[in-house]
């Protein structure tokens, strides 16, 4: 049986976003960033979200944790986790999903890591916060566990260090552990490899991989490195512009793409072994279009190669 089918034997539905419309507004006006986002997410599935910058992953990732700041918010659709519309929750109760139920890892790890706390304190922190009645060793030998399931060595001397004394690839799986330490049942990863050097980011791929397959948590993983989502995705929703031009599962997608949009990015892609003369790389002429400057019809219209006035637009 195949990693998809696997998945698809379970009909318990964490996620759903049903015309999710996200809209940041500035000193310009409405600026809509994310238009009619629809995805339905299974019990331990994990989905990537692909596409150049700017095209709304990043937002669709932070509606879903409820988290767009003062000048962001959700302007039409819904987001559905096990049945309840996080729009109607109220702000206590989105703070106890936040970090208990749904997690999220973030870019840059010093970001997501305080400098002047060891690990040991950030980590016990989790539990301490979202399990009533735990102990302080009680959530030390959690933290200790937790280490040693993301594949850290001396998990000792990682509880004792701060931050500036782990390197990225550490930094990173310590972050990947605080977010798995209460056990959430979705998990939002945000390009979590920027920045690591190709051995750690395959070390780091490998990880999430296991990890959701070993604690069954529902993973969207926002990337624009497709050979990521090809390793750790059963299904991939390619992003343009604010809105999915193409989903499916991923060796549909991969294999028989359809939008010209998703076969520009593959395009752009280096194949090993390929002598770079009789493969160039062809890169998408033009760029991606302002949200409140969007064309009529296609958004990709003007910059694809099989555009016609007719239909088109």
């Amino acid at each position: 049986m195949s990693k998809q089918q696997d998945v698809l034997d379970s009909d318990e539905i964490i996620l759903e976003c049903r015309n999710l419309c996200v809209s940041y507004y500035t000193r310009a006006g409405e600026i809509p960033a994310v238009v009619d986002f629809n995805l339905t997410l299974r019990a331990g599935e994990c989905v990537g979200l692909v596409g150049e910058s700017g095209c709304g992953k990043t937002t669709v990732a932070m509606a879903i944790m409820q988290y767009l700041g003062q000048n962001g918010a959700i302007v039409g659709g819904e987001v559905i986790y096990k049945g309840r519309n996080l729009k109607e929750l109220s702000a206590n109760e989105i703070r106890q999903l936040r970090g208990n139920e749904i997690a999220m890892v973030y870019q840059a790890p010093m970001a997501a890591l305080n400098p002047s706390m060891p690990m040991s304190r950030q980590l016990m922190e989790v539990p301490l916060t979202h399990e009533p009645g735990i102990t302080e060793e009680g959530a030390r030998q959690r933290a200790l566990k937790i280490l040693m399931d993301v594949d850290l060595p001396d998990p000792e001397r990682v509880m004792r260090s701060y931050a500036h004394q782990l390197s990225g690839g550490q930094q990173q799986r310590v972050v990947i552990a605080m977010a798995l330490l209460a056990k959430p049942s979705l998990l939002l990863l945000d390009e979590p490899t920027t920045g690591l050097d190709v051995t750690v980011e395959a070390g780091i791929v490998s990880l999430i991989s296991d990890l959701g397959k070993r604690f069954n948590t529902s993973i969207i993983y926002v990337s624009h490195n497709l050979g990521l989502i090809l390793d750790t995705c059963d299904r991939v929703y390619v992003m343009y512009s604010g809105d999915v031009v193409e989903v499916g599962t991923v060796e549909d997608v991969f294999d028989r793409m359809k939008h010209p949009y998703t076969r520009g990015l593959f395009n752009c892609i280096p194949l090993p072994g390929v002598d770079k003369n009789e493969r160039p790389l062809v890169p998408i002429p033009g760029q991606l279009p302002l949200p409140h400057e969007r064309p009529s019809g296609c958004n990709f219209g003007p910059r694809c190669e099989h555009f016609m006035s007719s239909a088109c637009n």
